[in-house]
């Protein structure tokens, strides 16, 4: 049996299979999970999750906005009746709209500013109180930054002012749930080809700078952020909560 065998998750923000909430998934369904999983609403994005997720059979594959409580609620709602209980959350949901990473930080607009923010930072606070009721006295939950949050990434711009919220509003919300045994988390991955990253000017150096100069010299595999991932939200990291892990081949020490 695998680690996870009897375990009820929901994972929020697969988008294709290049997705960290993918790869998540898949090694969460191999240690024996049963996952729900979200996605954005539209046609193109429900075939390509149900393309993703079809072969597992899982029993709840929902649209939602998350800048709608409506729509999270009715996701809860449906774990509430389908499993009666969640034991682990990943959030992975973040988006700023392409011209306001494309621009200067100083040209954010407020509501270029408002949207970044509510779907990638306060969609975890909402996940969080909607989940609590469910896990009882025990669960986990992780969200996924990166060093933009941290220092200044040029190109990264209003995504890093929401990952450093992001950040901070785990270490409230690991501190608000922590009495009821429910630890929240963060995980740093280093730069990974996804959909999100696309939208950022100059990935690719990006990514090359960053393996160059990485202790370990080399490019982030998609499963090294699984595999710490499962950790965050397994039985093995019980003692941890309110933390930042760094999976990034050490770039984040580096000071030049």
């Amino acid at each position: 049996m695998g680690a996870f065998a009897g375990k009820i998750g929901l994972v929020m923000g697969v988008a294709n299979e290049r997705s960290i909430a993918w790869a998540v998934s898949r090694k969460l369904l191999d240690e024996g999970a049963e996952i729900a999983f979200t996605h954005l609403p539209g046609p193109s994005s429900e075939r390509r999750v149900a393309e993703l997720v079809g072969p597992q059979n899982p029993k709840i594959v929902l649209p939602c906005d998350v800048q709608k409580d409506a729509d999270i609620a009715r996701v809860f709602d449906e774990i509430r009746e389908t499993y009666g209980r969640l034991d682990f959350l990943l959030h992975s949901v973040a988006f700023a709209p392409p011209t306001e990473l494309n621009a200067p930080y100083v040209e954010t607009t407020r509501a270029g500013w408002h949207l970044a923010m509510d779907i990638s930072v306060y969609s975890l606070v909402a996940a969080c109180r909607a989940a609590a009721p469910l896990m009882g006295d025990s669960g986990a939950v992780l969200t996924i930054s990166y060093f933009g949050g941290e220092k200044v990434v040029p190109g990264y711009n209003v995504m890093g002012v929401c990952k450093a919220a992001l950040e901070h509003s785990a270490r409230h919300l690991a501190w608000d749930l922590g009495r009821r045994n429910i630890r929240v988390n963060c995980l740093s991955a280093g730069p990974l080809r996804t959909l999100s990253s696309a939208g950022i000017s100059g990935f690719d150096e990006l990514r090359r700078h960053a393996a160059e100069k990485s202790p370990l010299g080399r490019a982030l595999e998609a499963d090294e952020v699984a595999d710490a991932a499962l950790y965050l939200l397994g039985p093995n990291s019980s003692g941890v909560t309110g933390e930042t892990l760094h999976v990034d081949c050490g770039y984040s020490i580096v000071g030049l």
